[in-house]
């Protein structure tokens, strides 16, 4: 015998999360994106998001940057596409984005989109840089 539904069981996956949120009284989470040649301007945005009392997630490599993690270059893709994978989970997570630098590459407006379609508010460091501004 199948159990009545309850409120929480209507909700989609993203309203449960909010629910969830907000039963636990988060801070409001801000994710950073941005190409990764703005790592200097992304600490200073999370250290002025978190001062603000904002839950703060960014990317946490620079694959620019050498290391031994991804030195090889098959890994290093793989790698890629993982990380791509984890940044669009802190997108779904996020409360809002934070689009850090004066340059939006082809990542960058991807991840802007796909905040968007999730309805999530987007700003940018630089307004100017914004793709869908008039």
């Amino acid at each position: 015998m199948s159990q009545p539904l309850t409120p929480g069981d209507r909700l989609t996956p993203e309203e449960r999360l909010a629910d969830v949120k907000e039963r636990l009284r988060l801070p409001r989470i801000v994710v950073i994106c941005g190409s990764t040649r703005f790592m200097t301007e992304m600490a200073e945005a999370d250290l002025r998001e978190t001062v603000a009392g904002n839950i703060v997630v960014k990317p946490g490599c620079d694959l620019k940057s050498p290391h031994a993690l991804w030195s090889d270059p098959g890994e290093a893709e793989a790698l890629k596409s993982r990380l791509d994978d984890l940044h669009r989970a802190k997108i779904r997570l996020a409360d809002e984005v934070l689009v850090v630098g004066d340059h939006i590459g082809d990542s960058t407006r991807a991840e802007i989109a796909y905040a968007r379609s999730l309805g999530r508010p987007v700003r940018f460091t630089h307004p100017e840089v914004d793709p869908d501004a008039s």
